[in-house]
């Protein structure tokens, strides 16, 4: 009873806290404040009905199980970073994006490409990956290349289709202009349409971001090292081990969010022009 009052008290408190803060002139602080407050809400509800009504952690762990299963397994949890993330994910990710961005230009430059590569590539881009990472992972092997190769396809049509329509944004009299200056094909895209495509191309590398890290992680179910996330994920399921099933999660949200962070802020710095950078 004890651990369900506290629940209760904590979202009162948590919606009392919010709920002020919300009324006073939004500032960084408060753009911050109030989600971090509104997420240890959500924690402390989930450990005090967890708790009070005494739920096996087979069904679902509290978040002080999962903390002290995060801290005693740290060792494991960064191998599988390492393994998922920075091997999988980030080298697909770069690899994808960068080709994706130089077929754009392409495709740009050249018609028939329009015409015939992103129909195939909506085609493609509409596959699931729980069909495609199977036959990756026979082609290119079970260790992290296989993964690689799956985030590739993965975010390869969302960054070309993104890119593509971010360089056909510019307006035909901003065109006719560099014309006008006797500016050729090059330096109109370097001094016009890429400077103008730049938010479609951050839109398009923010997708890719969160496509990267669960085409890896899923990749990993259908063949994998004894290490990486999705391996541990999958085979700490059929142990019931689901406080490190959810400490695995824990690590995959932050990073996620870092990642979708990190570029959203170098987008920032980059289209600091644009109008919908003018608000922040």
């Amino acid at each position: 009873m004890m651990w369900l009052v506290f629940a209760f008290g904590a979202w009162v408190l948590g919606w009392w806290v919010n709920a002020r803060l919300s009324a006073l002139p939004r500032t960084r602080v408060t753009r911050l404040v109030v989600p971090l407050i509104f997420g240890l809400t959500l924690i402390a509800i989930w450990e005090g009905v967890v708790r009070g009504f005494e739920i096996s952690a087979v069904l679902l762990p509290a978040p002080s199980m999962i903390a002290a299963r995060f801290a005693a397994s740290t060792a494991i949890l960064w191998e599988d970073f390492v393994q998922t993330v920075i091997k999988g994910a980030l080298t697909g990710y770069v690899l994808g994006c960068g080709a994706a961005f130089l077929v754009a230009i392409l495709v740009d430059r050249f018609d028939f490409l329009r015409r015939g590569l992103l129909p195939v590539g909506n085609f493609v881009a509409a596959l699931p990956v729980i069909g495609m990472a199977p036959i990756l992972v026979m082609w290119f092997g079970f260790d992290w290349q296989s993964k690689a190769a799956v985030v590739v396809v993965m975010v390869f049509f969302p960054m070309l289709v993104n890119t593509v329509q971010g360089l056909a944004d510019s307006s035909a009299m901003q065109r006719d202009l560099m014309r006008t200056y006797a500016a050729g094909y090059w330096t109109t895209l370097l001094k016009l349409r890429l400077p103008a495509a730049m938010p479609f191309i951050f839109n398009g590398l923010k997708i890719a971001s969160t496509l990267a890290l669960i085409g890896a992680i899923v990749a990993e179910f259908f063949g994998s090292p004894i290490r990486g996330m999705g391996f541990r994920i999958s085979t700490s399921v059929g142990q019931l081990a689901l406080d490190l099933v959810w400490a695995e999660i824990v690590v995959a949200a932050v990073v996620g969010s870092a990642f979708y962070g990190i570029v959203a802020l170098i987008e920032r710095v980059v289209t600091f022009w644009h109008p919908s950078q003018r608000h922040l």
